[in-house]
């Protein structure tokens, strides 16, 4: 098999070609209106918000960063500034049922008005109706109402005395009420002399005066029923002064209010309700009937008339077409709303004027953006907002008095219908996370906005990029780009996205850059950015991120960490991996050992039997164990166990990218042949020996570069990396230079074997017709151990010569 040839500088990084465009700086270019790289997720949420049934809400799926936000948000609002501006709601007091206020829906802008109204109205009121009645005709007509009650009870009295006069009994009244005495000669005589008076004239006194006194009972009981009849009366008469008096400004508002016949019924309760409690407007002191009752407890102003408020739930009388809303903190109380509560002698207390909006009531008739994290962060927010979505409706209920952590007085709004599009916002993940444990997310969510990470590189594109950049620029304020610098952003985005056909969307990376970019230009004083102070921000976010390696890049060559990088050595190999930390990754060179020796087959990986290796890496190990016992023993016992471990390593190891590397620590292991340390392994392995793609080959290639560059480059250094990864390679420039100096080389490799020869330098080896490989390549060494290995195992389970002839004599002779 001939060994592959070291990549070219042209197949490593994919340069972007200024000459391609037409501009000279980005500000010659038009503003980019569409979102680019998108077209799957914006048709989704085109459809999405199109689609008027119920339960077609949205989840915007992907990563972070990649413009889930501004692409919703842009769509949204030019899709509402087409459509009509929703109705405002408020709640009005419910004159039967005080705890159940009334949800009431107006045209927009017309809320706001109806409160304002109202509060002039009642401030209007306070003047007009104590004036009233405070008028000369009113003050006439209750005093011949009084008049008449007094002068029926007088009359009453005046009867009764006449008549005890007839009788010679006196009528007195005295501070504790009325008495009778009998009179002599028209003067009240003593009690001697009552008692001096005959039986029979002392008893016909004693029934005259008991008659009297039934009379005068009589009289006394019928008080109750005047008192009842001028309390009527008077009531009447302040109702028709009232009703007088209110009804043309209630016929003003109704005028005003005329085809809202919500509006209108409200306005003839609350004219019922203000002539049923006129007094409230008057004061105790010009009640005419407090004064009468002995007054009443007062209550203040402000609650006294709270009842005729309009509390204003929405007010859109400053929105144009339908909302767009996003909240930042959507706990349960900011989605749905909240009754708040006043102290009062001790006491919470509530009512309709404390109810206020949550994002549900902002958003309704429009479109509502959430992030799907933090709503499921917050206590009970997803339960609310999932109930109030399959309700259709915003019903207003005290999360604290649900679950009974305080007693309060209650309320029960009226719900208010919703008509809202709801979009949520989230990682993939979380959404399938979802869609599998949450049984009514399939059915209120069944729109997925699946944004992609990465799109075409291609002439339209890298012109779309470049729109996108001005775009950006004119945004933020950032200087413009020139050709050459937005060529390095595009290359920076062939970087981001691991694939030199690619370009990333993840803008927020994207336009950190340009930021970074735009602030060092500054610092040179350039109006325009060029493509060193790009490159200058790619330098310095490697700087600030860089301590890490440096420290491992230290130690690697104090020797503390053994990696070597000239030599050779049986059944040594550099491994290359990849490190995270937070958005910055870099790659660094592990090295891997193998030990064979006899045994019955098994390829013990260590990191595993300390469980300090993952399940992928694991499946990495038995899928190479696989192919030795294919190669090498599907005719014989595989006498030997190997061991494998990752040398200096103190923190778990999971992937398979290391497994080629592996393999070919166990073939230099049973061959016997050294394996070149200049060169550093990356690439996962199959069962039938193919090379396969893995993931952060430029980190991996530059992280060995970076460290042979430290110790000096000798021109024979180089990583291998699977033939499949090429296509992925945007190296940096300066490992570009090297490779085209010769001082470093890159090797595509499509089969193990092309590498093993290519590390030891000896050819692997084809086997010919009978199966046998040539004894001096790899395969033939292998198989050469291999077959000493079996021997030694027979022998080992073969009893010795003499011990087996001891045995036959003892059989013969028992």
């Amino acid at each position: 098999m001939a060994i592959p040839s070291p990549l070219t500088p042209g197949q490593l990084r994919r340069l972007c070609d200024p000459a391609q465009f037409q501009f000279e700086t980005t500000a010659d270019l038009p503003v980019l209106e569409t979102i680019i790289g998108q077209e799957r997720a914006v048709e989704s949420i085109r459809f999405g918000v199109g689609i008027q049934h119920s339960g077609f809400n949205l989840f915007a799926l992907g990563p972070n960063g990649i413009g889930k936000y501004t692409a919703v948000q842009q769509y949204l609002q030019q899709k509402a500034a087409q459509q009509p501006t929703p109705d405002d709601w408020c709640y009005i007091f419910n004159f039967e049922q005080p705890h159940k206020p009334h949800a009431l829906n107006l045209p927009a802008g017309h809320a706001a008005q109806l409160r304002a109204d109202m509060q002039q109205l009642v401030e209007d009121l306070g003047t007009v109706l104590p004036s009233a009645f405070s008028s000369d005709e009113y003050q006439k007509q209750k005093k011949a109402i009084e008049e008449e009650f007094k002068q029926r009870e007088i009359q009453a009295l005046d009867d009764l005395k006449a008549k005890s006069q007839e009788n010679d009994i006196a009528f007195i009244r005295t501070p504790s009420g009325f008495a009778f005495a009998p009179l002599k000669n028209r003067e009240v005589i003593s009690p001697e002399e009552f008692m001096k008076l005959s039986a029979t004239e002392q008893k016909e006194i004693e029934t005259q005066i008991q008659e009297l006194q039934e009379g005068l009972q009589g009289i006394m009981s019928q008080l109750p029923h005047w008192q009842r009849e001028l309390q009527k009366q008077l009531k009447d008469l302040n109702a028709n002064v009232a009703i007088f008096t209110i009804t043309p400004m209630f016929n003003e508002l109704r005028q005003k209010y005329e085809g809202m016949d919500a509006v209108l019924v409200y306005l003839t309760a609350v004219q019922n309700d203000i002539v049923k409690t006129v007094d409230d407007f008057l004061g105790s002191e010009e009640s005419p009937l407090a004064s009468m009752m002995g007054g009443r407890d007062k209550e203040n102003s402000s609650q006294r008339f709270s009842r005729y408020q309009v509390n204003v739930i929405v007010d859109n009388s400053q929105t144009s077409g339908a909302p767009v809303v996003y909240e930042d903190q959507p706990a349960y109380n900011n989605l749905i709303g909240r009754a708040e509560h006043v102290s009062q002698m001790g006491t919470l207390f509530t009512d309709f004027t404390l109810i206020k909006p949550g994002i549900l009531h902002r958003a309704n008739g429009g479109y509502l953006m959430l992030d799907a994290r933090k709503v499921l962060l917050q206590p009970y927010a997803w339960e609310g907002l999932k109930h109030a979505l399959r309700a259709q409706e915003i019903r207003l209920e005290s999360l604290a008095q649900s679950i009974s952590l305080i007693s309060t007085v209650s309320l029960e709004p009226e719900p208010i219908p919703l008509d809202v599009k709801v979009v949520l916002m989230g990682d993939r993940e979380l959404y399938y996370l979802l869609h599998q444990h949450d049984p009514d997310f399939a059915e209120l969510f069944k729109v997925a906005a699946d944004f992609e990470d990465e799109m075409v590189r291609d002439d339209a594109s890298n012109q779309s990029y470049a729109q996108l950049i001005g775009t950006l620029a004119r945004k933020e304020a950032l200087r413009h780009f020139d050709k050459e610098a937005v060529a390095l952003v595009i290359e920076h985005g062939a970087r981001l996205a691991g694939d030199a056909g690619k370009l990333s969307t993840h803008m927020q990376s994207v336009s950190d850059l340009l930021r970074e970019a735009s602030y060092w230009a500054g610092e040179a004083q350039r109006e325009v950015v060029s493509r060193a102070d790009v490159q200058h921000s790619l330098e310095a976010q490697l700087y600030r991120n860089g301590r890490i390696r440096e420290r491992i890049q230290e130690a690697i060559l104090e020797d503390t960490i053994l990696i070597d990088t000239q030599g050779a050595v049986v059944g040594q190999i550099n491994g290359l991996a990849v490190y995270m930390l937070g958005t910055y990754s870099f790659g660094r060179p592990s090295r891997i050992t193998a030990r064979v020796r006899l045994g019955k087959g098994e390829v013990i990986d260590i990191e595993r039997q300390v469980e300090m290796g993952g399940p992928i890496h694991s499946k990495g190990v038995l899928i190479l164990a696989s192919f030795l016992g294919a190669r090498y023993a599907a005719e014989r016992p595989l006498s030997l166990t190997a061991s494998l471990v990752f040398e200096q390593s103190y923190s778990g190891v999971d992937g398979d990218s290391a497994s080629s590397a592996e393999l070919y620590a166990l073939l230099s292991a049973l061959s016997g042949a050294p394996i070149r340390q200049s060169l550093a392994v990356t690439g996962s392995v199959n069962q039938y020996g193919q090379v396969q793609a893995i993931g952060g080959v430029n980190e991996k290639i530059e992280g060995f570069y970076d460290l042979c560059h430290a110790g000096g480059l000798a021109g024979s250094q180089g990583v291998l990396i699977p033939a499949a990864n090429v296509k992925h390679l945007m190296l940096r420039p300066d490992v570009v230079d090297a490779v085209s100096n010769g001082r470093f080389h890159i090797y595509p490799i499509n089969h193990i074997d092309e590498g093993i020869e290519l590390l030891t330098g000896i050819p692997a080896g084809e086997p010919d017709e009978t199966g046998a490989y040539p004894a001096e390549s790899i395969n033939g060494r292998v198989v050469s151990h291999l077959d000493k290995l079996a021997e030694k195992q027979r022998a080992f389970a073969s009893p010795p010569a003499e011990v087996s002839q001891q045995k036959q004599e003892e059989s013969k002779n028992p």
